[in-house]
């Protein structure tokens, strides 16, 4: 958040003390204070929430804001921290200061934070604010009381109040569903398919919902093979001949199973100078992956997430038929399970009557997320959760497909080396607090989406959103627990860690700086440790600091996560490598040039791969890579010939030299493309 807009934050908490009373209906408000918890922070004066008041408060790393609220048993209490340019998380205690409930939805430093509790004893409850990051610049967040109330005593009372925060007009929503034993239970919209037009969600609203289209893009493959017209273990050229042959095998299970090594469609656009917003079709997709010229990695020995993949194995089943695969899934899948709804979506142009479209929010309002895509498998699926809750059924049935194809879908892949995956036939298995769970989640734009289902309990939940950041996957599981929350294991908040049985060591003022320096494990990936009032902290990367606790002179854990952290010395007693985790690093120098010596990377590069230049030049002391379709991206040196980016489409740049020590190109990376290869031009 910028200067000005932090002028904006007022502070409306009032220093009065305040007491209302209520027993037999009357709620008791009062004035606590709260020492805040987190490591090291001197004690917080907390403020009493008054029922429809807002507070307007500025927070940043390193802070914790308390409040407090007295609840009578049985009570339920609901709110909302609006976050305005910081992202935080709410912690909840009762009245024995055991904490009930940490708060933290995947909407980054915009949007609600929803807070709703049942008291289960009566007494004081205390909120803590807390920013997510400890090094935050200053943001603002505005926290709502809104209601207490007698907790709801039904299902759907309980799943209503869980998606409150947006049933109004004026906001994005979701359309959710719960069904068991084949029969929906629950089901119900909250806030707006389509803002312009005051259009309610409804169960019936059609979402786009992302990857959850994996699932049936896997099932149709699943089926085929089946009926004896694909084999699993083929080769995938035996289907699309016309896709390189990278010299390894890459078979049809490979790409269901995410280990093919190929490098994923929508990386490869972003880096190509495409927007995700642009219209992007089949054919386009298709023509980038005629392209690629190598693999991340050889097939079967690593999972690495690859919405290629899926588009490939929609293609196969479209060439196998002779019909689209949208034509294809409605007459195999769709039409038999009455999934009157869904459609795969493969013409941008088309009208979906009862559509939502989708929201983000962006200096505090809502605003369009334009989806403009034309393609299919990976992708793409038009559907309601009404229509969800068919298939989840038929997901516990097998009544398309059969009890075979059904077992197949949940069989998990097994890389080269025996490791077994949590990843089935675009299905994760898991578990959510002790029970099986068997699901697939999804983002695209605005869109949110989420089916799970807990197979040996008969019972699934289907949450679809129009808005980014909504916590599609968390709501669904919390929706979950309505249901069968007698059949889980009890939820740990506040889990003996291993500080609580060890001793801490105190390491002597004067010594504390033989471990600060920066330990690199590669180039990527590096870890600064530094002391700060006495104390040490260690910071991956970019990432959050964390405070570190001695526990000898060689041996720390992270207050945060209670990762190991190990120093070795040399020869000569200094320190010398860390280890945190499986992960060892080695104390290094950073790479820090000068203009001049930045001026040898200066050019234009070029990627036969994409077909797309990017020119790279000086600018104020740093290093800059310039896209003509694309925002600037600014490169911060890690190590010589090494520098990392500030967008995900080009995160990790690698330069190259020649026998003469002169740069002919770099390698690019990003989270799901490794090394490729781009050529330097002449100046």
């Amino acid at each position: 958040m910028d200067k000005d807009t932090t002028a904006f934050c007022f502070f409306r908490i009032r220093k009065e003390v305040g007491l209302s009373m209520r027993r037999s209906g009357f709620v008791w408000m009062m004035v606590g204070l709260a020492l805040a918890r987190v490591e090291g922070e001197a004690a917080t004066e907390s403020t009493v929430l008054r029922l429809g008041q807002s507070y307007e408060r500025e927070l940043k790393g390193g802070e914790t804001h308390a409040y407090t609220l007295v609840l009578e048993a049985g009570q339920s209490f609901f709110g909302v921290v609006q976050q305005n340019g910081i992202d935080v998380r709410i912690r909840v205690y009762d009245p024995d200061k055991k904490r009930i409930a940490d708060l933290d939805s995947p909407n980054g430093s915009q949007g609600p934070e929803p807070i709703l509790i049942v008291a289960k004893s009566s007494g004081m409850h205390t909120f803590e604010i807390i920013p997510l990051d400890a090094m935050a610049d200053s943001g603002c967040y505005v926290f709502n009381a809104e209601r207490i109330e007698a907790a709801a005593t039904t299902p759907a009372g309980r799943l209503d109040r869980l998606f409150a925060v947006w049933d109004k007009p004026d906001s994005p929503g979701a359309s959710v569903t719960v069904v068991r034993d084949g029969k929906i239970v629950y089901k119900r919209g909250f806030g707006s398919a389509q803002l312009e037009y005051g259009v309610p969600i409804t169960p019936s609203t059609v979402f786009h919902v992302a990857s959850v289209s994996k699932q049936f893009t896997a099932f149709a493959v699943v089926l085929l093979a089946a009926r004896g017209e694909i084999s699993l273990d083929e080769d995938i050229r035996a289907y699309l001949p016309d896709i390189p042959d990278f010299g390894r095998e890459i078979t049809v299970r490979h790409l269901i199973h995410h280990t093919s090594g190929m490098r994923d469609q929508w990386n490869l656009l972003a880096m190509a100078g495409w927007r995700l917003d642009d219209v992007i079709t089949r054919e386009q997709i298709m023509k980038t992956i005629k392209h690629q010229k190598d693999l991340n990695f050889d097939p079967g020995e690593e999972y690495l997430y690859c919405n290629t993949g899926y588009t490939l194995l929609a293609e196969m089943v479209s060439r196998i038929s002779g019909i689209s695969f949208r034509e294809w899934t409605s007459k195999n899948l769709f039409k038999p399970l009455g999934m009157n709804d869904t459609h795969f979506h493969d013409d941008h142009r088309m009208i979906v009557p009862n559509r939502a479209y989708s929201y983000r929010i962006s200096q505090g309002r809502f605003v369009k997320s334009v989806l403009s895509y034309a393609n299919v498998g990976a992708t793409s699926l038009f559907t309601t959760v009404e229509d969800l809750a068919k298939w989840a059924h038929n997901l516990d049935t097998g009544k398309v497909g059969g009890p075979r194809v059904i077992e197949q879908m949940e069989e998990k892949g097994v890389l080269n080396d025996g490791t077994i995956l949590n990843y089935a036939f675009g299905l994760g298995i898991g578990t959510y607090r002790g029970l099986k769970t068997v699901g697939h989640g999804g983002a695209d734009a605005g869109f949110r989406s989420h089916l799970i289902r807990f197979p040996d309990h008969r019972l699934a939940v289907a949450v679809l959103s129009n808005l980014a950041g909504f916590d599609a996957g968390g709501l669904a599981r919390k929706a979950a627990e309505i249901y069968l929350d007698d059949e889980m294991d009890p939820e740990a908040m506040d889990a003996p860690t291993v500080l609580d049985s060890v001793k801490p060591f105190r390491i002597p003022a004067h010594e504390i700086e033989e471990y600060t320096g920066i330990y690199y494990s590669d180039p990527w990936r590096w870890f600064t440790v530094t002391a700060d009032g006495g104390r040490l902290f260690t910071q991956e990367g970019y990432r959050d600091r964390m405070s570190l606790v001695a526990t000898s002179d060689s041996t720390f854990y992270a207050v945060t996560d209670q990762t190991e952290i190990v120093f070795r010395r040399d020869e000569a007693g200094d320190v010398r490598t860390m280890r945190i985790g499986n992960i060892t690093a080695e104390r290094g120098e950073p790479f820090e040039p000068e203009s001049d010596a930045l001026m040898e990377y200066a050019g234009d590069y070029y990627s036969e791969e994409l077909g797309t230049f990017y020119t790279i030049r000086v600018e104020d002391g740093r290093l800059v890579a310039g896209h003509r379709r694309h925002v600037d991206t600014d490169l911060s040196p890690t190590l010589k010939d090494y520098f990392y980016g500030n967008n995900w489409w080009l995160q990790r740049i690698a330069f190259t030299r020649g026998a003469d020590n002169r740069i002919y190109g770099f390698c690019a990376s990003n989270g799901r493309v490794r090394n490729l290869k781009f050529s330097k031009g002449p100046l």
